[in-house]
């Protein structure tokens, strides 16, 4: 919101409910001096002036836990945020303090190493309109170096005597699963060395002092805006202080400069909060629809993906068949998935030949996109453009197009390989296919997949997989985006193999997961809340038994679990009785009822899947005068009934149930709650209120 400097190199930069306080110390060395609550310029320049805490002997540091970007030499022992490694093999830097500048919100503080020339900028970044803080460094180099490591940000928190660490964890088909931990002495390294952003972690943490609760209580958080490699290292200090470095790359080095040349490293993006784990998210949620999201205003479609009903046997009659019976159901907008090109009748052959099947689409994509059209949707379609076949005319044509280590045996994941898009002519002629495709077809979405990491990165690995594969991916992305602004694209990586703000900034949506099956879906999409929003959260209702877990649940339920976000349906519909069709048409009219409030509300997390068997969450209009509740029943025991939600959010007044017409006084929701009558396991409720006149 605003950066101002109160005192010589003091600077405080102030955000809607937070403020950040940083000064020099000793030999110039950046030092945090607070995150937290607002403070005024008095105070702030109190606070700059704390002694650091007195070391411990020699095998200690003043430093420690409070310098803002520590090198790997000098009186500092923390892990480095920078690391620097000269032509003569020498680390060692001493960064001279610069001067500062201060532009509409953006604070630059920049140095010089005291014997090469060599130049670092720290940026700091707040907005009125959010509460998140943006941070980076910037390295520019008038002789060769190699970048070791420059990490976006290191963010200093004060001391705790429990820390608790939260993050996101999982595996294919268990994507971003919440995890939160007492945070033990040393360092916990979280990261992905798989390419992409990955689904083992995600580029976010959250840290407490070991008392938050959804509602109440001091929480720190920090997020990487990076799609490629990274890491997060999570120090608890021996002084009580607890240290979270961010930034790309997983091993050395991010990168090689020679002289004249710039790296400039991702965006980490942090926010503090006084209102608990649920007030961080409407934080996160608000900064990402504000400034991050393209085109977060639009409503997101519901939309029919083709896959589990035709697999690879796609053709233009059964996908017609596909397209009349979701326009029926009230879809919006019609995916068609992989197979529609080259010889792809299974995933042994076609990627990379990126031409409809003659034998499949005689007449191209025209007759079936011009049918969806008339059926009063939208027509989309996916594609895994940096993936070949072996089998595959692009690659029997350019075999020097993949990741490969000369010499050595390839591995193939999927029967398929990585193009290298670090090599220019590679980038050249994905983007030039994409371009024609969508120039020659009237297609409004994409839905990008990714389906296998880099393994074999060749000479240039260190390089390539860390950075200039995903800056190619940024810039292609970018120039489709800039020449067809109508086309929306979703992340797709095996599911949430790719999820972050580095992705969602090029992207309208992200997969958020394979696994469809309900039940897992209220764990996966809890987790995903903690930092994105329902609006970029895909969220599928495929068919029973589900093909990951073989559960058999209830189609109203697999519905209201999709509905908490973008809803997407999966199913095989020819196989769907009358009685599903009629449910479905009921459930998503209903959905657009709510949409608004979903996609657009704050999201309320009212009983976590992890500690009840009868989950909860709402969601309320950014006008405050509707919302919409979702509670569920999922494996309880003993015939127990659900409790019923309290709604403490609501504002006062009356609220009516926009269905039945019951009215409540808010007063009674919030003390109360809202019985939704549940009690057989996979029950389920979403009921819309809306706030009316009082009788």
């Amino acid at each position: 919101m605003s950066v101002t400097e109160p005192a010589a190199n003091v600077w405080v930069l102030r955000t809607p409910n937070s403020a950040y306080v940083l000064s020099l110390g000793g030999e110039d060395v950046p030092l945090a001096a607070h995150w937290g609550a607002p403070v005024d310029d008095e105070t702030a320049v109190a606070l700059a002036k704390v002694p650091s805490d007195p070391a411990r002997g020699s095998w200690e540091s003043r430093l420690d836990g409070r310098e803002e970007y520590p090198s790997d030499t000098g009186l500092r022992f923390t892990e480095p945020a920078l690391a620097l490694r000269f032509p003569d093999d020498s680390r060692t830097v001493r960064w001279m303090f610069t001067g500062s500048a201060v532009e509409e919100g953006h604070l630059r503080l920049r140095y010089r190493e005291l014997t090469r020339p060599v130049r670092l900028t720290l940026h700091y970044r707040v907005s009125a309109r959010h509460d998140v803080l943006e941070r980076w460094t910037e390295l520019e180099t008038d002789v060769p170096v190699e970048v070791v490591r420059a990490d976006s940000a290191a963010w200093c928190l004060p001391p705790f005597d429990h820390p608790r660490l939260s993050s996101l964890h999982g595996r294919w088909g268990a994507d971003s699963r919440l995890e939160r931990t007492a945070l033990p002495p040393g360092a916990v390294h979280l990261g992905s060395r798989r390419t992409t952003t990955s689904p083992m972690h995600n580029p976010w943490v959250a840290l407490d002092d070991g008392t938050a609760t959804e509602a109440h209580g001091e929480v720190w958080t920090a997020a990487l805006a990076w799609s490629g490699t990274w890491h997060i290292d999570v120090q608890r200090l021996p002084n009580g202080r607890v240290v979270a470095n961010v930034g790309a790359g997983h091993e050395a080095p991010v990168a090689r400069l020679s002289g004249g040349t710039t790296y400039e490293a991702p965006k980490s993006c942090g926010l503090w909060t006084a209102g608990g784990f649920g007030a961080a998210s409407r934080a996160w949620h608000e900064s990402i629809l504000a400034g991050v999201l393209p085109h977060a205003g639009e409503l997101r479609p519901v939309l029919y993906n083709s896959w589990e009903a035709t697999g690879f046997t796609l053709d233009e009659a059964n996908q017609l068949a596909l397209a009349e019976q979701a326009a029926a159901l009230g879809c919006e907008l019609f995916v068609m998935d992989d197979g529609w090109f080259g010889r792809r009748v299974s995933d042994n052959a076609g990627l990379g030949d990126w031409l409809p099947n003659s034998a499949r689409f005689p007449n191209g994509l025209g007759p079936l996109i011009e049918r969806v059209h008339d059926l009063g949707m939208r027509f989309g379609i996916w594609v895994e453009p940096e993936m070949v076949n072996p089998d595959s005319d692009l690659y029997r044509a350019h075999p020097d197009w993949v990741y490969a280590s000369p010499g050595y045996p390839r591995h193939e994941l999927r029967n398929q390989l990585v193009l290298n898009l670090g090599h220019p002519e590679v980038a050249a002629w994905l983007h030039d296919w994409l371009d024609k495709l969508l120039t020659d077809n009237d297609i409004a979405f994409v839905k990008w997949d990714m389906n296998r990491p880099v393994t074999d990165p060749g000479p240039y690995g260190d390089l390539l997989w860390s950075t200039r594969h995903t800056l190619a991916l940024y810039s292609i992305l970018d120039r489709l985006r800039r020449d067809h602004p109508a086309v929306r694209f979703e992340s797709c990586a095996s599911g949430g193999g790719r999820v972050d703000l580095g992705v969602l900034a090029r992207t309208d949506q992200v997969w958020t997961s394979d696994n469809t099956d309900a039940s897992d879906r209220l764990h996966i999409q809890e987790g995903f809340s903690q930092l994105y929003p329902a609006r970029a959260m895909t969220a599928w209702v495929t068919d029973a038994p589900n093909f990951l877990t073989g559960n058999r649940l209830p189609l109203k339920f697999r519905f209201h679990v999709a509905m908490a976000g973008v809803l997407g349906v999966g199913g095989d519909l020819p196989q769907w009785t009358a009685d599903e069709r009629a449910l479905a048409i009921d459930l998503i009219a209903q959905y657009k009822r709510v949409r608004p409030i979903v996609q657009h509300g704050q999201l309320h997390r009212l009983r976590s899947p992890r500690e009840s068997s009868a989950p909860a969450l709402a969601y309320l209009s950014a006008t405050g005068d509707e919302a919409a509740v979702f509670q569920f029943l999922d494996g309880h025991r003993y015939g127990e009934p659900a409790r019923p939600a309290r709604l403490p959010f609501l504002p006062a007044g009356t609220w009516a149930d926009a269905d039945t017409g019951t009215r409540y006084p808010a007063a009674f929701l919030a003390t109360h709650g809202l019985d939704a009558g549940l009690f057989r396991d996979h029950d389920s409720a979403v009921t819309h209120l809306r706030r009316v006149a009082d009788a």
